[in-house]
């Protein structure tokens, strides 16, 4: 009987501590060493589809800035399997084009797991600890979406890539139609009527062999650096039914130097 109970209490004891580590968030990256470069501002295209015309003259008026690289920091959620740790974050762009990713999953606020990934030149390589996973084609299908569900946090880039163009479907609701390789590939994109800002994008992106519906969901606002964007973010795969990853952005510069980093590892 004693036994028994010195087991208890030491399951016990194991729960409660990595219930504990589980919810004490890490400390933010260092912020990142370059600051914002001055934008360039171009008119905003005639003929956009009325949402999208009212979500960008309230965002920034008919001058857009010209955004061609992009630095987003700050922290996550992320669900691996029945259990969701927190985590933290830096996203690197070059915008539409490449981009880095370096993720830690923490644990009593401590890297737990380190993933680099890159999608540079239209190749995907994504290194885990225990791990690699090299470019195919459906790996860059999905990476490419992921590419530019991102660049929601660039979102001038989407009128002034001219491989991008906007269709028109109803009051609140537009096709963003975005390039992958000698391809395209759409996004249903849904505004919010109350605001005009969009709050879902969602596409059918590869996840292991099988296309499934992806779904990127912007659920606050807010002002970064001077500029209107989502600040916290989901992503849900429809088939799972809740996000497995959640994106709080803590700071973003613009138009810096990213060519170096983008092909290095880690912070």
């Amino acid at each position: 009987m004693q036994t028994i109970l010195i087991i208890v209490c030491v399951v016990i004891i194991l729960i409660s501590l990595g219930w504990l580590g589980l919810r004490i968030q890490p400390n933010p990256f260092p912020r990142f060493p370059q600051p914002s470069a001055e934008l360039k501002t171009t008119s905003l295209p005639p003929d956009l589809p009325a949402p999208v015309k009212r979500y960008y003259l309230q965002t920034y008026g008919e001058n857009v800035p010209v955004i061609q690289s992009a630095v987003f920091t700050g922290r996550a959620k992320l669900r691996m399997g029945p259990m969701t740790f927190p985590g933290r974050f830096r996203f690197t762009h070059n915008a539409g084009k490449d981009y880095r990713h370096y993720i830690e999953a923490t644990f009593f606020g401590l890297p737990l797991l380190k993933a680099n990934e890159h999608y540079l030149d239209g190749k995907f390589r994504m290194e885990l600890p225990f791990g690699i996973t090299e470019s195919n084609p459906k790996v860059e299908q999905a990476a490419n979406a992921g590419m530019w569900l991102e660049s929601l946090w660039l979102p001038s880039i989407f009128l002034t890539d001219r491989r991008v163009r906007w269709e028109a479907v109803d009051a609140d609701t537009a096709l963003l139609v975005v390039p992958f390789g000698e391809t395209e590939e759409r996004f249903v994109v849904r505004f919010a009527p109350e605001t005009g800002l969009p709050w879902m994008f969602e596409i059918m992106r590869f996840k292991n062999e099988t296309k499934v519906l992806w779904i990127g969901e912007a659920v606050e606002w807010g002002s970064l650096n001077g500029h209107t964007l989502p600040i916290a973010s989901t992503i849900t795969w429809f088939d799972e039914g809740t996000p497995w990853a959640t994106f709080q952005v803590d700071e973003v510069v613009y138009n810096v130097d990213v060519g170096e980093y983008l092909r290095a590892k880690g912070l």
